[in-house]
This record gives structure tokens, sequence and C-alpha cells, in this order.
């Protein structure tokens, strides 16, 4: 097996990226975490956030950047960033903000989460001269760690909706 690449993502990886959201949101929220989402709710957010066209428009979007950690064309992580849309105050539209960070559970203990985060942390600072922002869910003790180690502090707090249902966010800000 050979080691897995950091690259760029591309518009044909939409399909690999809308699967791999999908059960890494689940693996990590609703397995790990036991968060209980209602079925309907849960079923919606998936549609809405994962699907092959969300994630064509979203691979496109101007001021965004994605990049995959592939390994022999499967799509083992990745990480996006965009134009900031954390509700805070203090918020300009010239911000960035780390959207999504993730690992396939058969991946975790690689480091490629890491190599992710950098990446996305130089893109960030290369593309804004405000500070930079990520949105956590509350209870990730785990990432709200990692992000630590980087520099960020809690900002603020907010509700994030899956379906109908709300998880209860940490706005993070570093500089």
């Amino acid at each position: 097996m050979t080691e897995p690449v950091i690259r760029p993502a591309r518009p044909d990886d939409a399909a690999a990226l809308a699967a791999l959201g999908r059960q890494t949101f689940v693996d990590t929220f609703v397995e790990g975490f036991g968060i209980p989402y209602p079925a309907d709710d849960l079923a919606a957010f998936l549609d809405k956030s994962f699907s092959v066209e969300t994630l064509q428009t979203k691979l496109a979007e101007p001021g965004a950047a994605w990049w995959v950690a592939d390994r022999d064309g499967e799509i083992l992580g990745f990480a996006n960033t965009g134009p900031n849309t954390l509700p805070h105050p203090d918020a300009h539209s010239g911000d960035v903000e780390l959207r999504r960070l993730y690992i396939s559970r058969d991946a975790q203990g690689l480091g490629l989460g890491t190599k992710l985060l950098k990446l996305a942390l130089e893109w960030m600072e290369a593309n804004t001269d405000g500070p930079l922002w990520i949105g956590v869910w509350s209870g990730n003790e785990k990432a709200r760690k990692l992000y630590a180690a980087y520099g960020f502090e809690k900002a603020g707090e907010y509700d994030y909706p899956v379906g109908a249902w709300n998880d209860h966010e940490f706005i993070l800000r570093r500089g």
C-alpha cells in the first residue's frame, strides 16, 4: 500500500467527498459521540450537506480551497476552507474559516489530520489579513485541544442546525 498523498481536490472528487463526508459525520457524531439526532433530521442534513451536487457547487465556490488525502485513488480525508460563515459580531467579509476537517475512521492515526490542518492554516493565513475562524461542536474535546495547540481560542457560541436539531457549537478564533 502506498503512502497517502495530500493534493488539491478536483471536481471529479465530488462523489468521493460526498460519501466520505456522510460516513465520517455519522461515525463521529452519531456513533462516536452518541448524539441522538432524530432520523429525519439526520437524513435531511446529510442529504443537504453531502450530496454530490452540493459538493460540486462547494468545490467551485470562489474563495474556497479544498485538499484531500488520497491513497491510490481512495480519499481518506479532506479539509475545506473558505470565506467565514460563522455568526460572530467581529467577523468580517474578508475573514476565512476552516469549515471541515474530516478523516475517515480507518485512516485516523496516520497523521493526515495534522497535515491537512497545517496546509489549511497556511492557506488561510495567506488569504486574509483578519483572524482565522473555526466552528467546533462543543462536546468535541479532542478537536478543541488540537485547535488550541494552534493558537485558537473560544470567541463565541452558536447553534448549528442538523435538520431541525441544533448542535451547540463553539466559535474559535486565532488572530
